[in-house]
C-alpha cells in the first residue's frame, strides 16, 4: 500500500471517530478550518523551488550531536523531510516510509535527515517509536524551517483544541513558546547545494510517496559519473 492509500485510509478512520483516538465529531471543521486557510493563504508559494540555492544549516540530532548540512554535501546529495512532531500521526506514517526507503536512497549516495521544531527527547522517541537509522534534528523556533519558506503560525482558535481537548501543548513539545509549524516539506539537494526536487503541502494529511524522490536522485548519480 502507498504512503497516501495509507493516510487516507487513516483519516477515514479518525474523521469517523474509530481508534485509538476516537476523535468526537466537531472537532474536524476547526481542523479543516485552519488547513483551508494555511491552503488559501497561499504561503506555500513562497518555499523554496527546484532551481533554488538550498539554505544551509547547523542543526543538532537527538544526542545533541551538531549534524551540518555542508558537510553532508560533501558525502552526497542530501535527502530532508520537514514534520510537524511525534504527536502527528501522519508524520510517524511518512517517517516509516522515508526508513523503508532509506537503502535505495543510500544506494543512491544520498543522506537523509528529517527536521522537526521539537526537543530532542521528542527527537529520541520519534526515533525509537519509528525504528528510524537516520537522524531526527531539532529546528528551534522553525528557524531552518522559516528559511525554506515553511514555517507558519497556528491560528488561536487550532491552539485552543490542540491545548484543551488533545492537551497536545506544543509550546512545550518544541520547548518553544511561538506556537509555529512547518509545512510539511521534502527536498533534494545536489552536491552544488542547488534544490533538485521539492515538494510543499499546506494540507499535512497529503504525503507523496518517497519513491518520487528516486529519480532526482538518479539524476544526479548519473551527472557524477
Amino acid at each position: 500500500m502507498s504512503l497516501q492509500a495509507k493516510l487516507a485510509a487513516f483519516k477515514k478512520n479518525f474523521e469517523a471517530g474509530g481508534p485509538p483516538y476516537n476523535a468526537p465529531e466537531w472537532i474536524h471543521e476547526p481542523m479543516r478550518r485552519a488547513t483551508n486557510e494555511l491552503v488559501a493563504a497561499g504561503i506555500a508559494k513562497n518555499a523554496k523551488k527546484v532551481g533554488d540555492v538550498a539554505p544551509t544549516f547547523r542543526l543538532r540530532d537527538a544526542e545533541g550531536n551538531e549534524v551540518s548540512s555542508l558537510e553532508m554535501l560533501t558525502q552526497g546529495p542530501l535527502v530532508i523531510s520537514f514534520y510537524r512532531g511525534v504527536w502527528c500521526p501522519y508524520c510517524n506514517m511518512e517517517l516509516q516510509a522515508l526508513q523503508e526507503a532509506l537503502p535505495h536512497f543510500r544506494e543512491l549516495g544520498a543522506n537523509l535527515v528529517a527536521i522537526s521544531p521539537q526537543t530532542a527527547p521528542n527527537s529520541r522517541r520519534s526515533a525509537r517509536e519509528n525504528k528510524l537509522e537516520f537522524p531526527i534534528l531539532s529546528d528551534p523556533g522553525n528557524e531552518v524551517a522559516a528559511a525554506f519558506g515553511l514555517r507558519f503560525a497556528l491560528p488561536d482558535y487550532l491552539i485552543d483544541l490542540y491545548k484543551n481537548v488533545f492537551k497536545n501543548d506544543l509550546g512545550i513539545v518544541n520547548g518553544n513558546p511561538s506556537w509555529t509549524l512547518p509545512m510539511p516539506a521534502r527536498y533534494v539537494i545536489g552536491q552544488d547545494g542547488i534544490i533538485v526536487y521539492a515538494e510543499v503541502n499546506p494540507d499535512y494529511t497529503t504525503r507523496p510517496d518517497p519513491e518520487e524522490l528516486l529519480p532526482a536522485l538518479s539524476k544526479l548519480t548519473d551527472a557524477g559519473e
